[in-house]
């Protein structure tokens, strides 16, 4: 099947007074049709900029595409005009973003803003729009929509205006939906409702979407692969199953330390990464992560692993991947008694 967004050796740097900030820095994957991304990290580790570089909304200064390319169904998102890409975002391409507080605008109705794409990407009218935003927050699971969309932000709880921002992204019909923190800051209930409905639209459209958060059960539950960054950098790739049960790469074995776990006893302590991600403006020579690694060696420290395929579509940046010794080492494997 042929992937609707490629993105390939993307490097995004902002450039400051302080320096050059490499916020991303040759990241590659691929996305299909019905299928899921989930890309996990640190804050700062280049999850939400990489988005912003697929919508084409990386403020121009200061930041900057500086190489590689982004590709949605073969074509260049960065050789298109502003009028193509304008035409793509939000209509082939939507995203829900991190904070609904923030990204509604506090001053116009719901209706209006749900039916904006709507009125840009159909021409419907400002009547038709909101008649059809009206039946996307029904769709969303809002109650009484015909009446909810003449309400404004202030007066929907947080786990409606998430759905009422999920709706503004659906209400082109996309190809692909990029979800930024989903559900961040929502009682364990509606995140369950949030991720439902969200899987339920993409059985029923054959979406592709794209989930950055850093609840790494939410990956698990909905993602086909895994996307693991680290200073801006992707230093793991492949299925979620591999990705959980057989992860290659030092920084991602942290992670899935860092998490709870209920079927091993481990006396209830958990193993958080010790130390601080880098600042991406004097990043350490050779791997990032090799001062916060407890396995770094001298090569890790003076040279930079690329991500290497070790497994078939299972990739890691680490120079000692491909040795089962090495990958033996890890507190996960050991627990699954691999």
């Amino acid at each position: 099947m042929a992937p609707l967004l490629e993105v390939d050796d993307l490097h995004v740097h902002f450039f400051t007074r302080d320096g050059v900030v490499k916020a991303v820095d040759g990241v590659s994957f691929t996305l299909e049709p019905g299928r899921t991304l989930g890309m996990v990290g640190e804050s700062g580790s280049g999850k939400s900029v990489t988005a912003l570089s697929i919508m084409r909304l990386i403020p121009e200064p200061p930041g900057k595409v500086v190489s590689g390319d982004i590709r949605f169904k073969g074509r260049s998102v960065l050789q298109m005009s502003e009028k193509e890409q304008r035409d793509m975002r939000g209509n082939r391409i939507a995203m829900i973003f991190q904070d609904p507080m923030t990204s509604l605008n506090p001053v116009y109705r719901i209706g209006k803003q749900i039916g904006e794409p709507l009125r840009l990407h159909k021409n419907m009218t400002g009547k038709e729009s909101v008649a059809a935003a009206a039946e996307l927050l029904g769709r969303v699971g809002i109650p009484r929509p015909k009446e909810r969309v003449r309400d404004y932000p202030h007066e929907f709880s947080g786990g409606m205006r998430q759905r009422a921002m999920i709706a503004m992204a659906l209400a082109c019909g996309p190809d692909i939906l990029i979800a930024d923190e989903p559900t961040t800051a929502l009682d364990v209930t509606i995140q369950a409702q949030i991720l439902e409905l969200m899987q339920e639209i993409q059985a029923r459209t054959e979406s592709a979407i794209m989930m950055i958060t850093h609840d790494l059960g939410v990956v698990a539950d909905m993602a086909d692969n895994v996307l693991v960054m680290y200073a801006g950098k992707a230093v793991e790739y492949g299925p979620a199953d591999e990705v959980f049960y057989r992860p290659l790469h030092p920084y991602a074995w942290g992670l899935l330390e860092s998490l709870p776990r209920h079927d091993v006893d481990d006396k209830g302590k958990l193993c958080p990464i010790k130390g601080q991600p880098p600042s991406l403006i004097n990043l350490p020579s050779g791997c990032s992560f090799s001062p916060r690694c407890a396995y770094a060696q001298d090569i890790c420290r003076s040279q930079a692993p690329p991500l290497a395929e070790i497994d078939p579509g299972h990739s890691s940046a680490c120079h000692f991947s491909a040795d089962k010794q090495f990958i033996a080492q890890s507190p996960r494997c050991a627990m699954e008694g691999r």
